[in-house]
């Protein structure tokens, strides 16, 4: 009967993190990945400050900046005369520490795994998915696998985490149902080539707002990834229009790539996200813990998901490897991590809330939102507070440090290679 000491349902960031930690501290520890592989588009590609110190605590920050990427340093506002405000600087931010990295997320949990794979306890499978829970009584002792042949096999664990996003299988069949807050809106994201002349330019966020639609663009290494805002329910009324309709809908918004949307050749390359925001009251039940997406589906809104979902990984790992190594893992163990990340999760979760309410709703009805005005208002007054947006975003309210057991040496130092 196969056994393991933990089992991690889902290989995205948190899970792969925590594969990769808990293996390092001498846990046997095996990760579930669904897919053969991880290349799947329009996942948070967002890596921000916190993560990249982790990883640079971790050894692997050389590895992590020889990845193509392009670097943010400044989120914008858009002003009613066209010009922007600076709204967080990253420049402000101590150095290696001052940007966000825009890196495709395959190339991060490829990374990841790698790095796993040189741990004697980690064990990746790919294509198998955790599909249901193993219980003896109440306390969960494992999970049934699938793979994509539909072989299914029972593996039993000492625990088992949940890091299968905001659909969790896991989360279900645990009966837990996480709280749900209004969302006003959805996005759809498609690609648009950057060209060459465009690409020493310095990367910045500015969300452009036009009548009731929003816009936002994220400068790639060879091509820009944007989501379209609009209101919850406009999926099938978006693709009956047809994609010449969507593309006049983005140069209404962005005259200057009326050059470049000829590239859009299909609705089909509209991938729709139904944004959520939820959490659930706890994440926990004897023998089986949640984290990430999983726990607390967040809103795109700053960007924040998969460094939330990597911060939570590393919280996890350092709370529980000791009494998983030593066989003495108890439920209470499982509430502190809640007691840890449930907090700087709600903070988060309200800032988004907040910014849902004051900019996006006032925007997708077509008023320019007052929070805007009085923001850009302070920022253009007093440059010195944009280091406030940008600290919040680059490292959120409780940010986590690698656990001595998993770190190893590896050079820290300016970020490699051109910004932009």
């Amino acid at each position: 009967m196969p056994t393991t000491t933990c089992v991690v349902s889902g290989g995205g960031p948190a899970g792969m993190m925590l594969g990769l930690l808990l293996a390092r501290a001498g846990v046997q520890v095996t990760v579930l990945e669904k897919h053969a592989d991880f290349l799947r588009d329009f996942r948070g590609d967002t890596v921000h400050p916190s993560t990249i110190r982790v990883l640079d605590q971790l050894g692997l920050g050389e590895e992590f900046r020889a990845l193509p990427q392009s670097r943010l340093q400044d989120l914008e506002l858009p002003r009613s005369d066209g010009d922007a405000i600076t709204l967080g600087d990253f420049h402000r931010l101590p150095p290696p520490y001052d940007y966000v990295a825009m890196v495709p997320q395959w190339d991060l949990l490829n990374l990841l795994a790698e790095a796993g794979r040189r741990e004697p306890g980690f064990t990746l499978r790919m294509s198998t998915a955790g599909v249901d829970l193993l219980r003896d009584g109440s306390r969960v002792t494992g999970v049934r696998t699938r793979t994509a042949d539909g072989t299914e096999e029972d593996l039993h664990a000492d625990l088992v985490v949940g890091c299968d996003g905001r659909s969790s299988v896991l989360r279900a069949a645990a009966g837990l149902v996480p709280r749900c807050y209004p969302v006003p809106f959805d996005t759809w994201w498609f690609r648009l080539p950057r060209l060459d002349s465009e690409r020493d330019q310095q990367a910045a966020l500015v969300p452009t707002l036009v009548g009731r639609e929003i816009l936002l663009s994220f400068p790639r290494t060879d091509y820009f990834q944007v989501a379209y805002f609009n209101r919850k329910g406009l999926d099938a009324e978006l693709r009956a229009e047809g994609i010449e309709a969507f593309r006049q809908r983005v140069v209404r918004l962005r005259p200057d790539y009326a050059d470049r949307v000829g590239a859009l050749t299909s609705t089909d390359e509209l991938h729709m996200l139904d944004v959520k925001l939820d959490r659930l009251r706890r994440w926990y039940r004897e023998g089986l813990l949640l984290i990430g997406d999983a726990a607390h589906a967040m809103s795109p809104a700053g960007g924040v998901g998969i460094n939330l979902a990597v911060q939570d990984a590393v919280a996890t790992a350092a709370l529980l490897a000791a009494p998983l190594r030593e066989g003495r893992l108890t439920v209470q163990d499982l509430a502190r991590v809640q007691r840890r990340r449930w907090w700087p999760t709600a903070v988060v979760q309200q800032a988004q809330r907040m910014l849902h309410r004051l900019v996006f709703r006032p925007a997708l009805a077509g008023r320019t939102p007052p929070a805007l005005r009085l923001v850009a208002l302070v920022a253009d007054r007093v440059p010195a507070v944009t280091r406030i947006p940008a600290q919040l975003i680059a490292f959120g309210p409780r940010p986590e440090h690698a656990p001595g057991f998993a770190r190893r040496p590896g050079r820290v130092g300016q970020p490699l290679g051109p910004r932009g």
